[in-house]
């Protein structure tokens, strides 16, 4: 049977089990599919608290400890450097030891990094438990999205998948809130109890995971069919959607899908996903090839477009526009929070019906725009002596615009489509060397966003953003559509898509 008509057969099989053509279940979503991947969301909002936190902490770290601008670039982008290894590690040990595991460890990780950075009676103990904080960073970052996909029925992908996103969101605003609240108290315990939150969440969640069931992905890659079936009946829609689901692995693991035992032995180089990287660069189909340069090239276009520098400096933006008392900062900075916890929430419900791509475009075009207009009203604040109350507000109004263009596309369908595109065998670790990518991006961007505005002005960095933002809507445009998709079909995707198999194969 040629790769056309299993296809097919699959598609044929999913409208017999209740999933029609467009992926849209006629069960309903299964609750414990939600349990799951809401419970593993946690640690999500954890990192989205920590990136959210900083933002205000950094403002009272460098007042405490006397340190200079380089030292809080430093210190910013030290989260994001010690990301790197952790992204890493998080791919391997998500492979060697379970989905599951993965997110406890990360768990206590961030619980150790928040305790350490709280106690930081000095600028060398702040930045050891930043770094340990980068670490976990590292490890949410990969495995809520790899487990929420591999937990998450196909119909329900995009809506399930976002969740780690929304929780982020979420995180990020408690994080402006807690800067907020925690500035009215004294100086040296307020940045401090700003940044010791995490680790209550984070504990919690260590017990939570004990509860919660391994990725049925996972399980078939260890042999362990039998756990993988009852979990799978635990989170599809209908008990036919899970022997399907269950099926469609095997075949991709090298089970015979007729097989019926329970224990089934897989190659130690399937369980421990062992030479997987390097399969990946060297060996890979061209379908695999253009997964890869997709997965990188999203999480490339989140960081260079320039949000990461929105969501760390807010506070100094809103400072340039006018904005000089510190608790106002902190209230202006809130309504980032907002906007992101909003356009979030409704993005969930958008990603199953207009799907990914049209998605990535609108946010891609809406962010190109309103970084042009917020360029426009800080050259015009930078070349006023006295306030210009207008121009003040429309900058308030178009950063919060920014980002909810960004909220409602980029940033959470980067996460979803990169996590959902990869063959089983490269995911974990094809997701960590895009995160890894992400990274390196975020850094460039938070450590340089200081110098560089010095150089060119704060309207003229937006300017170039706008730029970066334009010039990917090509590259978006060239991305195949997977909403409703089986995990297992999306090598078929990418082989049978002919724009971006010619435009990006191109000498």
């Amino acid at each position: 049977m040629s790769t056309e008509e299993e296809t097919n057969a699959r598609c044929q099989l999913s409208m017999e089990n209740g999933i029609d053509e467009n992926g849209n279940s006629h069960g309903g979503l299964s609750k414990y599919a939600c349990g799951s991947v809401m419970a593993a969301s946690i640690i999500s909002a954890v990192f989205g608290y920590v990136v959210g936190v900083m933002s205000g902490a950094l403002v009272f770290i460098k007042e405490d400890l006397q340190i200079c601008d380089l030292q809080v670039q430093l210190l910013a982008g030290m989260l994001h450097v010690c990301a790197l290894p952790g992204c890493m590690a998080a791919g391997r040990t998500s492979d060697y030891k379970g989905r599951r595991y993965t997110i406890i460890l990360a768990s206590t990780i961030f619980s150790l990094g928040s305790i350490l950075m709280a106690y930081g009676p000095s600028y060398l103990i702040v930045m050891i438990g930043n770094c340990i904080l980068g670490i976990a960073v590292g490890f949410a970052l990969i495995i809520a999205p790899v487990y929420s996909a591999e937990i998450s029925p196909p119909s329900y992908r995009g809506f399930l998948t976002s969740l780690p996103e929304l929780s982020i969101n979420i995180g990020l605003l408690l994080g402006y809130v807690s800067n907020y609240i925690f500035e009215k108290f004294s100086l040296k315990l307020g940045w401090r109890m700003m940044v010791g939150v995490p680790a209550i969440p984070s504990l919690f969640l260590v017990i939570l995971m004990l509860k919660l069931v391994e990725s049925p992905r996972w399980l078939v890659m260890q042999g362990r069919v039998g756990e993988a079936r009852k979990v799978l009946l635990l989170v599809s829609n209908t008990k036919d959607e899970a022997e399907q689901r269950l099926n469609e692995i095997k075949v991709v693991v090298g089970i015979d899908e007729k097989c019926v035992e329970d224990i089934v032995q897989v190659p130690k180089k399937t369980r421990s996903g062992s030479g997987a990287l390097k399969e990946l660069f060297c060996k890979s189909s061209p379908s695999v090839r253009r997964i890869l340069i997709a997965a990188i090239g999203v999480h490339a276009l989140l960081q260079i477009g320039g949000i990461g520098a929105i969501l760390l400096y807010g506070p100094r933006i809103f400072e340039r526009a006018g904005i000089t008392d510190k608790s106002k900062l902190m209230l202006a900075t809130v309504g980032i929070g907002v906007s992101k916890v909003i356009f979030a929430f409704i993005s969930i419900f958008l990603l199953d019906r207009v799907g990914r791509r049209i998605l990535f475009l609108v946010s891609a075009g809406g962010m190109a725009v309103t970084f042009l207009g917020l360029g426009i009203c800080l050259t015009i604040l930078e070349h006023f002596t006295e306030k210009v109350v207008w121009a003040m507000s429309l900058t308030i109004i178009v950063t919060y615009l920014l980002v909810a263009f960004m909220t409602v596309g980029i940033g959470p369908v980067t996460w979803v489509y990169s996590a959902e595109i990869f063959p089983l065998r490269f995911r974990a670790q094809g997701l960590a060397v895009s995160v890894v990518v992400n990274r390196v991006t975020n850094v460039i961007v938070v450590t340089s966003f200081i110098s560089i505005y010095k150089a060119i002005t704060m309207g003229g960095i937006f300017f170039l953003f706008a730029a970066i933002n334009a010039l990917a809507l090509w590259f978006y445009y060239m991305l195949p559509e997977t909403k409703g998709r089986s995990l297992e079909d999306m090598e078929t995707i990418f082989s049978k898509n002919s724009k971006l198999e010619s435009q990006m194969t191109k000498p």
